[in-house]
């Protein structure tokens, strides 16, 4: 018989994939600020954004740890195919909300890799949505192969690269030009 923190346990493990327990990876946040073209008619997120939110997550994850998609793509012909996605909505995010996107590594093997993520509200903590994605490292051909030497390793090892809240201007300065 379980206990009730034993049950709680097991039931977060289910739907919260991002709650691992022990990531392998350092958190890795990154700052927006939702936009108009973002929102639905009543100023609510469309459900698809929080995965193009995903995605500025790890690439900014992997940027931190010095090298980018293209790097992979162009210099050792790897490619990381989405295989699988997940996405809990836990609370409606709105127009002009601050948002913090929480990346980690939740799983690493030699040819594949899953992303768990938070989004989460600057102006009350809360968690909007969490999430994980799947990925395969394909060639350029679609065909199933190994990490290229050396990125592994750069995905678990902590930052190397500082980023600013504010990388490519996505969360607007709120002083404005003087």
């Amino acid at each position: 018989m379980l206990s009730n923190g034993s049950l709680v346990g097991i039931c977060s493990k289910m739907t919260s994939p991002a709650q691992q327990e022990t990531p392998l990876g350092d958190w890795h946040e990154t700052l927006l600020r939702v936009r108009y073209a973002e929102t639905d008619k009543m100023g609510i997120v469309y459900y698809a954004n929080y995965l193009v939110w995903f995605e500025i997550g790890r690439t900014e994850y992997c940027r931190a740890r010095g090298f980018s998609y293209r790097d992979m793509e162009e210099s050792d012909d790897a490619f990381l195919v989405v295989a699988e996605t997940y996405c809990r909505y836990k609370a409606a995010a709105y127009y002009d909300d601050e948002l913090v996107i929480r990346t980690h590594i939740t799983e690493l093997r030699r040819r594949s890799l899953r992303f768990g993520y938070e989004i989460v509200r600057i102006s009350d903590g809360q968690i909007v949505s969490e999430g994980e994605t799947g990925h395969v490292v394909t060639d350029s051909n679609g065909r199933v192969r190994s990490f290229p030497e050396g990125y592994a390793q750069r995905l678990l090892a902590s930052p190397i690269v500082k980023t600013t809240p504010t990388a490519g201007n996505i969360v607007p300065d709120e002083e404005g030009p003087e």
